[in-house]
């Protein structure tokens, strides 16, 4: 049998670079003319880069190294719609409305990364699941799941899927569950979106480093050559300045607070932990997930926290980790260590926006890489295409303190895209036809397909399709009324589908 190794004895190669093969790109050799350059191929990057091509652009996305090999490919890819910062601490700073959409934009995210993976069939590990959030485990359990109880009970309040549990699963600490998260693999990913972007007028070039961005002709010089562009997305973790004036680029990177982080990677046999996503409250915060493969699972467990430069003895981290990791599952066989780094902002918020005409730059993810940084791709092709966006105000670079006042969001909002399908990617209220009872309807996932179902006090069931047939919101079901309710429009129908008022003219499909 082989010897294990502690983490001092080995090396900081990311399990995601040694599980992964990446397709590589050539530098670059000659000038372009293309429609946005991207500077950047992580998760932001090659996420607008393919949105934008999509959407009929043609790009050229650089990176100084390889692609996914930097911040994107050192994370651990917790793909979550929950923030760093407490829910309720969010409500209590910016109020109910925003830190809605801070959650909501989470959740938009997860859903886009769903439908690239589907739409081009991506084998990434890819998988829905659980995410729990609990009481740290040296902390005051009692003291902590009041706090925990607080805050399942103002997400559910915003409309998400969270419950308190006096025992989250394998950790058996009070916790909240929240629904609708998921995992993959950052770098498989990112290989996939690549392969898509480059060719047809596009372009990924690799170890070809941005030199500068000037403004007339606004362009890209690198290598020697300039990528002529009429938009540039500065999408590098910690953001170059690019055409911004000097004092501007202070400003803002002012406002930015760089913090490592430190993850490890280590077999257990299949089964040993649940396949879910768990964060602690503990300050700095643990972090686990895994990634599951054919004849076991790797745990990837992450924290140890700290200002970027200011400890010294960064070993004693790795070190720290390892003891605590060990003492969850002793038998864990370590086979990876590397360290990551996080931005965060004075209020908790990534900065998503222009910087300066026609550039476009995000930072500040925190611990939200996957789903901010897919936010910003859908915020940058909003941009570069002229379309309003729920978030841009939100996020925005230049922003003031966000006021905690009033604002319809949600109201204000139910025509963007996201708001016509939100309610399709939320839990379903059931998964079979057993949980209906007569006189009731439900939104149920039966065989992978989402049904509003209704059960007659005689017992007959009627299926129908909840997507209504106005805009394409989903339906909701109205108990006192017997009645399909869209909350987008107002559109309601009857329990079998027919219209019982508009603006919707046709009945629900049926099923």
């Amino acid at each position: 049998m082989a010897t294990r190794r502690t983490a001092a004895q080995l090396d900081t190669q990311p399990y995601w670079h040694d599980s992964s093969q990446m397709p590589r790109f050539p530098p670059l050799e000659r000038d372009l003319r293309v429609d946005v350059g991207v500077v950047g191929a992580g998760i932001t990057g090659l996420t607008a880069a393919y949105l934008l091509k999509r959407a009929g652009k043609k790009v050229a996305v650089i990176d100084r190294d390889r692609i996914g090999g930097v911040d994107t490919g050192h994370t651990t890819a917790h793909v979550t719609c929950v923030t760093d910062e407490d829910l309720t601490a969010l409500v209590d700073d910016v109020g109910r409305d925003h830190a809605q959409a801070v959650w909501d934009a989470g959740l938009a995210a997860i859903a886009e990364i769903d439908t690239i993976i589907e739409n081009e069939s991506i084998d990434c590990h890819w998988q829905w699941l659980p995410g729990y959030k609990f009481a740290a485990l040296n902390g005051d359990a009692q003291k902590e799941a009041d706090r925990l109880r607080k805050e399942a009970a103002v997400a559910r309040e915003l409309g998400f899927d969270v419950t308190f549990i006096d025992a989250v699963p394998f950790f058996n600490r009070p916790g909240i569950e929240v629904g609708g998260q998921a995992r993959f693999h950052p770098r498989k990913y990112l290989a996939a979106l690549a392969a898509l972007v480059d060719g047809d007028g596009s372009h990924v070039h690799e170890h070809t480093e941005s030199e500068e961005v000037v403004d007339d002709p606004l362009s890209i010089n690198a290598r020697g050559h300039a990528i002529r562009c009429d938009s540039v997305i500065l999408a590098t973790h910690t953001p170059l300045m690019g055409k911004t004036n000097l004092l501007s680029a202070t400003l803002f990177q002012s406002k930015l607070f760089l913090y490592s982080t430190y993850a490890l990677g280590g077999r257990v046999p299949s089964g040993t932990i649940p396949d879910a996503l768990f964060w602690d409250t503990a300050d700095p915060y643990h972090y686990l997930r895994l990634d599951r493969r054919q004849t076991y699972d790797v745990v990837i467990f992450g924290g140890q926290d700290h200002k970027t430069g200011q400890v010294a003895d960064t070993e004693s981290c790795y070190t720290a980790l390892e003891q605590t990791l060990k003492q969850l599952v002793p038998d864990i066989d370590i086979t990876h260590r590397w360290s990551g780094q996080v931005v965060e902002t004075p209020d908790g918020l990534p900065f998503i926006g222009e910087t300066s005409p026609h550039q476009f730059a995000a930072t500040g993810y925190a611990g939200n890489g996957m789903t901010f940084g897919t936010i910003a791709a859908i915020m940058a092709r909003d941009a570069v295409l002229g379309r309003r966006n729920p978030w841009a105000d939100l996020f925005d670079p230049g922003r003031k303190k966000i006021a905690a006042g009033a604002w319809d969001y949600v109201k204000e909002n139910a025509d963007y895209p996201y708001y016509l399908v939100k309610d399709r990617i939320t839990g379903a209220d059931g998964k079979t036809l057993r949980e209906l009872g007569r006189g009731e309807g439900k939104i149920l996932e039966i065989n992978g397909a989402r049904v509003a179902a209704w059960r007659s006090p005689a017992g007959a069931v009627t299926m129908v399709s909840p997507v209504c047939t106005h805009m394409g919101c989903e339906v909701q079901w109205n108990g006192a009324e017997s009645t399909w309710d869209c909350p987008c429009h107002g559109s309601r129908f009857k329990p079998r589908g027919a219209v019982l008022s508009g603006p919707a003219e046709s009945p629900l499909e049926k099923m």
